[in-house]
């Protein structure tokens, strides 16, 4: 769940002012070049039981989300923004969003230095600071800190 120094300063600013719209700030992304880079804003209902957040829904949040970021200038030139929803695949990286999407089907890659490094299964829990995963008929627990990236992993079975 590494995140670049300008990711958490955007992040650290939105999710100041999300609650107060409602908005749940998934994630943060900043991609593409240093002179014109794309930062892309993954929000939701701050209610989980609102359900997945409408197109238009997030057209009508966009317009504070750019002014926040317009107004902390952490940038310098132009930048593109995109706001989305999380999609299927969205991703966890607060002990909320573990503990929401327990018995979900997760992707997980993690920062180990050996052995391995990418898990398919099943989020069992959130045990104090690791997440137990079911993978392969096996239970095991991996903290937090050493998480890379933690997706949702879609289920279109019915």
């Amino acid at each position: 769940m590494a995140q670049t120094e300008l990711e958490t300063q955007l992040l650290a600013v939105l999710e100041e002012h999300g609650a107060e719209h409602a908005i749940d700030i998934v994630d943060v992304e900043v991609v593409g070049s240093r002179k014109a880079p794309t930062v892309r804003v993954r929000i939701d209902h701050a209610d989980e039981g609102a359900g997945p957040i409408s197109l238009d829904e997030v057209a009508a949040e966009t317009g504070w989300i750019n002014q926040l970021i317009d107004e902390a200038d952490p940038i310098e030139g132009s930048f593109t923004l995109e706001v989305s929803s999380p999609g299927l695949s969205r991703p966890l990286r607060r002990r909320r969003d573990f503990e929401r999407f327990c018995g979900s089907q997760v992707s997980l890659s993690t920062n180990a230095e050996e052995g391995r490094r990418r898990f398919t299964g099943t989020l069992r829990a959130l045990e104090g600071d690791s997440v137990l995963v079911e993978c392969e008929g096996e239970e095991l627990s991996v903290a937090l800190s050493d998480i890379k990236s933690c997706k949702l992993k879609p289920s279109f079975d019915n």
